[in-house]
């Protein structure tokens, strides 16, 4: 079978790892031909490249800047990439019959490009829906409900859902979300389908554990709490901040921040100017690295901003949870991403801005220590039963 992939993330080559990598990987080791079509923004200064490796094609097209970037220039790739994601398919791929027609969010301005492939090839349309836009810059405050552009990309989400076959979504809160304000979608296009992975073990000694506090200026019985991924609005950042100040002349715990976003400067920032000498503030790592240094800590940190109306489920618990973290979330009250964490027995979960709620959960982890690897491997079986690329690909398959 062929299959054709369309998305934003920075595919370099099959042995990448991440939601969606993981996910190509496990098609082409099914034995179906699997066709990437991902952009190469302008700032890496290098053309369009056609890559085959295997099953794999990889088509990387270059673009304007899509992320970190001026608002203009943001803006503007964001237009142009329905168009060139279409006239590099029509290319490229103009000889290639597909079956399936794969994509997620975002964004949700490439419908111009899945209804020419639909339409030529006849073929199945699945959504992996991972942002709920433009209902998320509602809420992130980027502009208002009344807003011309946000009817305008209210109507292309509309015609992004109607175009899927099959929409997967992240939760149960997802699902619940999307049939109620489209009231118009069958509930039989929608299903869950969460963010999964291959998960990868790694193994690192007491010794190698040892040497990373030293190397870090950790002290030996601190508890290491990482928070990891992107570091924008949406985390909620300054509620982090909060906490960090209030136990930052507490030895007992240390505060390790690995990721790039919008918000990484405010954090360096804070550490620096408040003296604050038990966290530490890491640049991105690539993958392999970053899950050696959660595997090194203690306690996975997941923060949502308070505001949000649509349910957000952060990819970074996978992370945590492939190497037997036990996770700690505050969040809103509209994602279930703390029911889940509750309901079976791998961390725990207060709403977010709960300073007291939040300070006595660490109080707990550090004084049960002990239990901590029984939560981790709790959320490391959990993930085993749920979250893995088998399970996200039998659910895709299953339609074609």
């Amino acid at each position: 079978m062929n299959i054709v992939f369309l998305t934003l993330s920075r595919f370099t080559d099959i042995s990448d790892r991440g939601i969606y990598p993981d996910l190509v990987r496990k098609f082409c080791k099914e034995g179906h031909n699997v066709y990437v079509v991902s952009p190469m923004e302008r700032k890496f200064e290098k053309p369009t490249s056609l890559i085959t490796q295997g099953r794999l094609t990889l088509l990387k097209l270059r673009t304007l800047n899509l992320q970190q970037s001026g608002i203009v220039e943001k803006g503007l790739a964001y237009m142009l990439l329905d168009f060139q994601f279409l006239m590099g398919v029509r290319k490229y791929f103009d000889k290639v019959q597909f079956d399936l027609i794969l994509y997620s969010t975002p964004p949700i301005n490439i419908l111009k490009v899945i209804r020419y492939l639909k339409n030529r090839n006849n073929a199945i349309t699945y959504l992996l829906l991972k942002d709920i836009y433009p209902q998320a810059a509602v809420d992130d405050k980027v502009f208002g409900q009344n807003s011309l552009i946000y009817k305008y990309f209210r109507n292309l989400e509309k015609q992004l859902y109607q175009i899927s076959d099959f929409i997967g979504c992240m939760s149960e809160a997802n699902v619940e979300y999307l049939l109620n304000h489209n009231p118009e979608l069958s509930p039989d296009k929608v299903e869950v389908n969460p963010n999964s992975i291959e998960p990868v073990e790694l193994r690192v000694t007491d010794e190698q554990k040892a040497a990373f506090r030293v190397q870090h200026g950790i002290p030996a019985n601190a508890l290491i709490f990482i928070f990891g991924g992107n570091l924008g609005k949406s985390q909620g950042i300054g509620f982090y901040l909060e906490i960090m100040k209030i136990k930052s002349q507490d030895s007992r715990f240390f505060f390790l921040t690995v990721g790039s976003g919008s918000e990484f400067n405010k954090i360096d920032r804070f550490i620096k100017n408040n003296n604050i000498l038990n966290a530490r503030i890491i640049p991105s790592l690539p993958k392999d690295e970053f899950d050696r240094v959660v595997a090194m800590s203690d306690v996975g940190l997941i923060f949502l901003n308070s505001y949000f109306t649509v349910p957000n489920f952060p990819s970074r618990m996978l992370s945590y949870m492939q190497q037997k973290k036990p996770v700690l979330a505050a969040t809103d009250s509209v994602t279930d991403i703390g029911k889940i964490i509750i309901r079976n027995l791998f961390g725990y979960w207060v709403m977010q801005g709960d300073k007291q709620a939040f300070l006595e959960k660490m109080d707990s982890m550090f004084e049960s220590k002990n239990m901590l690897s029984d939560l981790g491997i709790n959320g490391y079986n959990y993930l085993l039963e749920n979250y893995t690329v088998s399970s996200s690909y039998n659910k895709i398959i299953k339609h074609v």
